[in-house]
């Protein structure tokens, strides 16, 4: 009997959940990403990354770095790509969740670290990635074996 009051309990939350779940529609999934970008706005979000990775660079070409990323680069470009992605990615559940999080207090406190997390982690991808680079090179040189060219 009490193993029928547990599966009773754990089918009520789970009915009980499913109904608060969103219609996962486009236009539902866009109302989401409007949530989301009013949390994180990508302009923000890009300025702060910009001025972060531009501390891996010497001192006198900070400056510059952070002038082509802010002056050249077209925000507008990347936050239409941000949504288009998203819509083919995310469901609106998910979105959801994505504004819930990045809205609230500690979403926000995680943001701001982002960057600087960013900042400090992306020399040592550079790094490994060009060492691994390397050894592919020299073990693929007997062969004339490349990275295929993106391009192509």
């Amino acid at each position: 009997m009490r193993a029928i009051r547990i599966l009773s309990a754990i089918a009520a939350v789970l009915i009980s959940a499913s109904s608060f779940a969103i219609d996962d529609t486009p236009e539902n999934r866009l109302a989401q990403i409007e949530r989301y970008l009013a949390a994180v706005p990508p302009d923000e979000l890009f300025h702060d990354m910009t001025t972060n990775v531009s501390m891996n660079f010497p001192p006198e070409d900070r400056a510059a770095i952070r002038e082509f990323m802010t002056e050249y680069v077209d925000i507008d470009v990347l936050t239409e790509a941000m949504v288009a992605s998203m819509l083919n990615h995310f469901t609106a559940d998910e979105l959801k969740a994505l504004a819930d999080f990045y809205g609230s207090e500690l979403g926000k406190s995680a943001m701001e670290k982002f960057g600087p997390y960013m900042a400090e982690v992306m020399p040592v991808i550079e790094s490994e990635v060009l060492r691994a680079l390397g050894e592919f090179q020299k073990a693929k040189a007997a062969d004339n074996r490349q990275l295929p060219d993106p391009e192509e």
